[in-house]
């Protein structure tokens, strides 16, 4: 065996081992639902979870990738949309999931949607240990020209340090939709496209990687 053939073997076992490292997460989805008024109507959302889609509530164990979970809410029936050629004038989604195993100490925060008029859409989301402990609490909005803000599609892409390592996170997060008094159908409108969050794991996964590679990047200098 050639040195570069050595090398490379050991190239692809620190890989192996830091995948078997950050393998292990459990997400337990317990509320993905939408409520749309008039009518009191009833929506459940789907949520996408590291590339596989489910209707809640859902349970998923043993994930080999940092858990990804999106959820869908321009794939309800109907969707969570109010105005924009609809009779609804208000809404609402809310969701609730906890996540266990392997530790995580961070995560990407994405919203996406629509705003026209005098259509708005409000958040709030909050992160909490094992225990209770507050770790994230923020809250926002987004609002068409009708109410001081400006029309089109809005994105909030935001990463959040949890300030720590975590092995149990609660995630609670709300959604509201309105049109501010405006009549629908018409053009104002308030859409909420998907709620996503990528998570991240704790830093010793990467570290053993790095360390790993490291070491073998001496290593094949001293064999040249």
């Amino acid at each position: 065996m050639t040195s570069w053939q050595k090398f490379w073997n050991s190239v692809v076992g620190a890989a192996l081992m830091s995948s078997a490292l950050a393998s292990g997460w459990n997400v337990n989805i317990t509320t993905s639902a939408g409520l749309l008024n008039p009518g009191s109507v009833s929506v459940t959302v789907p949520v996408n979870i590291n590339g596989t889609t489910y209707t809640p509530p859902v349970s998923v164990t043993g994930l080999a990738t940092p858990p990804s979970i999106t959820f869908l809410t321009q794939l309800s029936n109907p969707p969570i949309t109010v105005g924009d050629g609809t009779t609804f004038t208000t809404g609402s989604f809310n969701a609730s999931y906890t996540l266990s195993g392997k530790g995580l100490n961070g995560f990407r925060f994405i919203v996406s949607g629509f705003v026209w008029g005098r259509g708005q859409v409000a958040w709030s989301k909050t992160v909490t240990d094992a225990v209770g402990n507050v770790l994230y609490n923020a809250s926002g909005s987004f609002a068409g020209s009708g109410m001081g803000g400006s029309d089109g599609s809005f994105l909030l892409d935001v990463f959040v340090p949890l300030g720590g390592t975590f092995t149990v996170l609660n995630v609670s997060e709300s959604y509201t939709l309105t049109l501010n008094g405006a009549s629908a159908p018409g053009t104002d409108t308030a859409s909420l496209l998907l709620v996503e969050q990528d998570w991240v794991p704790e830093p010793a996964s990467l570290l053993a990687l790095g360390v790993g590679l490291g070491g073998l990047l001496l290593r094949r200098r001293r064999l040249k």
